[in-house]
């Protein structure tokens, strides 16, 4: 792996495990970075008011709800939203198999109702599941219990959004111009730095994106094994400090 500019983190499974907080030499490897002028960028699935604290570092980037919604602590860098008509389908779709949906904008992250897979889904992140009646604004995600049996039921006359998943029993549903992979180009472009000059670490499939997206994709121990297939690098588990390991 070369000596990066910038390095895309996804989140749960990969800087955090998806029981438990960061790992003491992955934060010590992350305040390092940093400290030798390294960009360091959260590429996550959750919302931008999700995103956990991680005790003396400092991003320079957000990319949330799997790159739909991109910004820096000063200012946004890209926003992708789903067309509000396919919104309304997608929550048909989703009543017809009898489940609810949770809807994301910059500021709020509500559901129309509960289901043991989404409750479980959000309970990963440690993140309460809130229930709400009203949906207004932009729509950045839409989050649903599904198996993979059920997706061409949940995308039915949704030509302009598609499926990002990283657990086989819910989804991140995004827009299909969007994921991780075209936000960090955006990113990359905004800062002016090389796709060659970049490096990402994930462990999901919806972080494959980002691995052609970078010079060096580095995927965890405990990744997919159709990630660390497609991955340049596999390094140890998230429990096993693979981040601190994979940079030392």
């Amino acid at each position: 792996m070369n000596k990066p500019k910038i390095i895309f983190f996804d989140v749960d499974g990969t800087l955090v495990p998806l029981k438990g907080a960061a790992r003491p030499r992955t934060l010590e490897a992350l305040r390092r970075l940093h400290q030798n002028g390294i960009r360091l960028c959260i590429a996550t699935g959750r919302a931008p008011m999700e995103v956990p604290k991680f005790e003396g570092v400092s991003f320079d980037a957000f990319l949330t709800y799997n790159g739909s919604y991109c910004f820096t602590p000063e200012q946004d860098i890209f926003k992708n939203t789903i067309p509000t008509e396919e919104v309304a389908t997608l929550i048909r779709n989703a009543a017809a198999l009898g489940r609810p949906v949770a809807l994301a904008n910059t500021t709020r992250l509500a559901a129309n109702g509960s289901e043991p897979d989404l409750e479980e889904y959000f309970a990963i992140g440690g993140v309460e599941l809130k229930i709400a009646e009203d949906f207004e604004g932009e729509i950045f995600q839409v989050l649903m219990g599904g198996r993979e049996e059920e997706y061409p039921a949940i995308l039915k006359d949704v030509p302009h959004a598609k499926i990002a998943a990283w657990w086989n029993r819910a989804v991140d549903i995004i827009p299909a111009s969007g994921g991780k992979g075209i936000a960090v180009e955006k990113v990359l472009e905004f800062y002016g730095i090389s796709k060659a000059d970049s490096t990402a670490f994930g462990d999901g499939n919806n972080d494959l994106e980002m691995f052609g997206a970078v010079g060096t994709g580095v995927a965890m121990g405990n990744a997919l094994p159709q990630v660390r297939a497609c991955a340049d690098m596999v390094t140890d588990t998230v429990e096993n400090e693979g981040i601190a390991h994979a940079l030392q």
